[in-house]
């Protein structure tokens, strides 16, 4: 069917079709041998981490259905077709938390999951906001706390703090203001 790096792709079976994620198993030929691999096919996301003021750090706190809990995270979102991943975190940042920023900045991208899922997510960061007005979702019921750094980071310590890409966006911010960034 078609190559890759290190292989070639036999055959595609979409298992599952959804509203988010799509779930494929491919036959491969890897180095010589066949072999399944079974992958999320997912549109990426992003997270936005914002100051609205010297050390002010709005989190969102939502329950979060395949983990049955509530969750403490950075404003996120899926990216919708054809959109640009900056333009999600600003739509993002909004909707969730009422602050539109007035700039924005590339923190880092990472896959969350490469091992079974193909999602790429992007984190910004954003220290100059304005006040706008919140808008979520239809499925969304969100709960906005501030944190200041310090105390974001010994909630990631103390075990509170379980989110991967909030947990990643606080140390990336806790690195750039020591200057090592």
């Amino acid at each position: 069917m078609r190559k890759f790096e290190r292989g070639e792709l036999l055959k595609r079976n979409v298992v599952y079709s959804g509203r988010i994620v799509e779930i494929v198993v491919d036959d491969i030929r890897i180095n010589g041998k066949e072999t399944l691999r079974e992958v999320v096919r997912h549109p990426g996301g992003v997270g936005i981490l914002a100051e609205l003021e010297p050390d002010r750090i709005p989190l969102v706190r939502q329950h979060r259905y395949p983990v049955d809990r509530d969750v403490l995270e950075i404003p996120a979102g899926k990216i919708e077709p054809g959109e640009d991943p900056r333009q999600t975190a600003v739509r993002e940042l909004e909707e969730e938390t009422g602050y539109k920023p007035l700039s924005i900045e590339t923190a880092f991208n990472y896959y969350p999951t490469p091992g079974y899922c193909d999602e790429l997510l992007h984190i910004y960061y954003a220290n100059k906001v304005e006040e706008a007005e919140t808008c979520f979702d239809d499925d969304e019921d969100l709960e906005i706390e501030m944190y200041s750094l310090a105390e974001a980071l010994s909630l990631i310590r103390e075990g509170e703090l379980k989110d991967g890409k909030t947990i990643a966006a606080l140390y990336w911010l806790a690195l750039k203001r020591t200057d090592s960034l």
